[in-house]
């Protein structure tokens, strides 16, 4: 069992889409795409499978009041996003799930809980998008 935590703004910037454009639109979409993940078993960074039991998205920003999709905790950061995200992380490392952290930023990764796992958006992204594929269902 597996609680997926997300920087979101980091995997909304990971795709050259136009996001800087609508940022709370952007990370609406996402967030949406993300609900379909909970109860899913998904192929991990590493091959091996990671059942998603819970995903928990940190937003900051200009996305700090987008609505949060049923399924989904969303963590509004007041301040910087990455201390949001630090401090979210080192609650759920004291939970019975393995966390797993979506983030390219170097810096956050070394403010993660040591039994935190970490993947990069690329691979977060590429798994929403095969869960949404019907096809791959």
């Amino acid at each position: 069992m597996t609680t997926l935590l997300v920087d979101v703004a980091n995997t909304v910037g990971a795709r050259p889409d136009g996001w800087w454009r609508d940022r709370a639109g952007a990370t609406a979409r996402l967030l949406e795409q993300l609900a379909a993940l909970p109860g899913r078993e998904l192929a991990g960074p590493d091959g091996e499978p990671v059942p998603v039991t819970a995903l928990v998205a940190v937003v900051e920003g200009q996305a700090r009041d987008v609505a949060a999709p049923a399924g989904l905790r969303v963590v509004r950061a007041a301040g910087s996003g990455d201390d949001a995200l630090a401090a979210t992380a080192a609650d759920l490392a004291d939970g019975d799930d393995d966390l797993l952290v979506v983030t390219a930023d170097r810096g956050l990764r070394d403010r993660l809980p040591a039994v935190a796992r970490i993947a990069g958006p690329g691979w977060l992204l590429a798994a929403a998008d095969r869960a949404a594929d019907p096809a791959e269902g």
